[in-house]
Formats: C-alpha cells, sequence, structure tokens
C-alpha cells in the first residue's frame, strides 16, 4: 500500500479510559492537517468502517479492538504508545514529527498478524480466546482434541487458545512459550492446572482445536482478546480456528522495533539483577 492511498482517509482513534488519549489525537490531527493529509478523530466505543489507516493512541487494549473490527476491512493500524507497557505501539507520542515523515517517504511496511477464530462465539481475536466454565471461582474439566484426535483432559481454571501476537500476554502470565509473530503457530496453555503433567503445546495453525467439557458445566465461558464474552451452552463443543482474516499492522522502518528489540526493552531481558542491600 503506497503513500497515496495509505492518506486517502485517516483515522486517529482514542480512548476515554486512557488519560491523554484524546488530547493526544487532537494533537496527531493538527500535525497532520499541516501536511495536507485529511483525517478525523473518533473514539474507540464508534468505530467508522471508512478508514485507509487507523492510528490508535496508547492502549494495546484499545490496539486489539480496533484490530478485530478493521481486519475484514484490510485497513492497517499504527499504535502510539502513551507510556504504559505494551507490544503492539510502535512509537511514542513525542515523535509524532518522525511518525509522519516515515508515512510520507513510504518508509513503513504491513505485517499481517495470524488471527484465531471461534465460530460458536461468533468472534475471533488477535491475542487469544480464553475458554472457562460457568462456575469461574471453580476449576472445570476440559476435554481437548486436536484434528478430531484426543489429545489430553485438563482439570483447570480455563484453557487459552493463543495466536504468535497473543504469546507475550496472557499466555506469557499463565507459563506459556513466546513465539515470534511471524510464526504459523497456536499456542494451547491449561490456566492453573491440577496436575504437574499438564503442560502447553504449540501446534500447526491449520489444525483445528475442540474444546469440550464436563456436564455439570450449563455454560462454557468464551472471551477474546480479554474484551468480548460469549456464553455457549456447554452441550455445544468449541471449535477454534485459525481465521481467514488478518489483523494488518503498519511497521515503521528503522526506529529499533523489531520484535527482539521490544522483548529486550518491555521484559528487561539481558538485564543483570540488581543486588540487595540490608
Amino acid at each position: 500500500m503506497n503513500y497515496n492511498d495509505i492518506i486517502k482517509n485517516v483515522v486517529i482513534v482514542y480512548s476515554n479510559d486512557i488519560q491523554n488519549s484524546q488530547k493526544s489525537a487532537v494533537t496527531l490531527l493538527d500535525a497532520l492537517k499541516q501536511k495536507n493529509i485529511h483525517s478525523k478523530v473518533i473514539s474507540i466505543e464508534n468505530l467508522l468502517k471508512d478508514a485507509s489507516l487507523v492510528i490508535v493512541m496508547g492502549g494495546d487494549g484499545s490496539i486489539l479492538k480496533a484490530a478485530r473490527f478493521y481486519a475484514p476491512l484490510n485497513a492497517p493500524i499504527l499504535g502510539i504508545n502513551l507510556g504504559r507497557l505494551g507490544f503492539l505501539s510502535q512509537i511514542n507520542l513525542d515523535n509524532i514529527n518522525l511518525l509522519i515523515e516515515k508515512i510520507l517517504n513510504n518508509d513503513y511496511h504491513i505485517e499481517n498478524r495470524l488471527m484465531i477464530e471461534c465460530h460458536e462465539a461468533g468472534f475471533y481475536a488477535l491475542n487469544d480466546i480464553v475458554i472457562k466454565g460457568d462456575t469461574i471461582s471453580r476449576t472445570s474439566r476440559f476435554y481437548l482434541k486436536i484434528n478430531g484426535q484426543k489429545l489430553c483432559e485438563y482439570l483447570a481454571d480455563g484453557l487459552i487458545v493463543s495466536t504468535p501476537t497473543g504469546s507475550t500476554a496472557y499466555t506469557l502470565s499463565a507459563g506459556g512459550p513466546i513465539c515470534h509473530p511471524h510464526c504459523d503457530n497456536i499456542i494451547i496453555v491449561p490456566i492453573c492446572p491440577h496436575t504437574l503433567s499438564s503442560r502447553p503445546i504449540v501446534i500447526p495453525a491449520y489444525h483445528q482445536i475442540e474444546i469440550s467439557t464436563c456436564k455439570n458445566c450449563n455454560n462454557i465461558i468464551a472471551i477474546a482478546d480479554g474484551q468480548q464474552i460469549s456464553n455457549i451452552p456447554s452441550i455445544s463443543k468449541i471449535i477454534i480456528n485459525k481465521s481467514c482474516f488478518y489483523a494488518k499492522l503498519m511497521i515503521l522502518n528503522g526506529i529499533n522495533n523489531d520484535f527482539y528489540s521490544i522483548l529486550r526493552d518491555k521484559l528487561s531481558w539481558g538485564v543483570s539483577p540488581k543486588m540487595n542491600r540490608f
């Protein structure tokens, strides 16, 4: 996608839940106007379909919601970090002029990020789909099949089915592996399993995942990216597949934002632990 296409209709998205998000969006709007780039500011709660580029002001949560909305529309998304720990943001607000320069000079590329979908819930996700029993305060029994073949049975608080992009989110906190976002894999991680033999598993993205639960559960709760929730009768089998849609993330070139640099900066990898002195 070249410069002329990318700036046809730029949408700047803010969230009222993030401090200074709307103010920052207006600041960017004014800067784009000075370069004769048509743009508009909208709330994350009122997304518009007509967009050639979506710039999200702060917060991975807002980026995830925008990604689910715009993936079927093939609109690329660029995240601006407003000071939070975010793996999907590209650049800080202090570098607005650099951002605009990169766009004007076609100094970027678009990454297609794998998404997953749950047919029974009617949604798809960029990070993960979490499956839980209807009684969140206690464990449930889950049965897992891959491509129709029984794999294992979990007694756990739930299961996380994650994309490589989501491997640095809930999956990481639950003890799952980190995957490079270019991997074509899906990760399955049990949440607080009651057996030491329960381990995460990484499978090819084209394999079909089937999850069912025991009869004493009335419903299965499916959650997409920690945001969309669906209650599904326990008599149903949950099927999770690789989605036909991809989230399109705009990646600015040459600003030390490759995946390994992000891991090092966000997770403080390679930094010696501080010594405590008493």
